[in-house]
């Protein structure tokens, strides 16, 4: 008899999330993300890792090396379905209540479904994050805008602000490297 499946998009998830958090946090890992979705006709079961300073592809590498296994064993779900490890990248995904959690005194960009002061589209530090609101020091002042407002959300970065210098090796001016 085969074994159940998780239902739904977020329980598969959440099912991988709960067996890889483990083995990625003894090789120094965290996860940032689990999504499994569908782009197009293909799903994806994206695991998206982070660790302090930076995340590589090497280190992308040996993640996978541990979580492939893991998820075959695991067998999530009916049908193909492509495997991803990637890191979070300079303009991370806010979604989750951590994310915003971790993201707080950093530069962030928020769109959302209704204007605020008539704007759809904010740029700010996140000042603070209570789980129902959102504190964002804008060059207009402080906002706070309600979570439920957030359409979508990502740490902002200005690559304007980034000094190539002769080497051509990028480093931000403003000193947030």
């Amino acid at each position: 008899m085969p074994k159940p499946k998780a239902q739904g998009q977020k329980n598969i998830a959440a099912l991988v999330e709960a067996h890889i958090r483990e083995p990625l946090a003894k090789l120094g890992y965290a996860i940032w993300d689990v999504e499994y979705v569908k782009e197009g006709s293909e799903w994806y079961l994206r695991v998206t890792i982070d660790k302090e300073g930076s995340v590589d592809i090497d280190d992308c590498e040996k993640a996978m090396k541990v979580v492939d296994p893991i998820v075959t064993q695991l067998d999530p779900v009916e049908g193909a379905y492509h495997l991803e490890v990637s890191s979070p990248g300079l303009e991370r995904t806010l979604r989750t209540d951590a994310h915003f959690e971790a993201s707080k005194g950093e530069k962030i960009s928020v769109k959302l479904f209704t204007a605020v002061e008539g704007k759809k589209s904010l740029v700010g530090v996140l000042e603070g994050f209570d789980g129902k609101t959102l504190t964002l020091r804008t060059d207009g002042g402080e906002l706070t805008i309600d979570r439920k407002l957030v359409s979508a959300a990502n740490v902002y970065f200005d690559f304007d602000e980034v000094d190539y210098g002769e080497d051509g090796q990028g480093e931000e001016t403003n000193g947030n490297v």
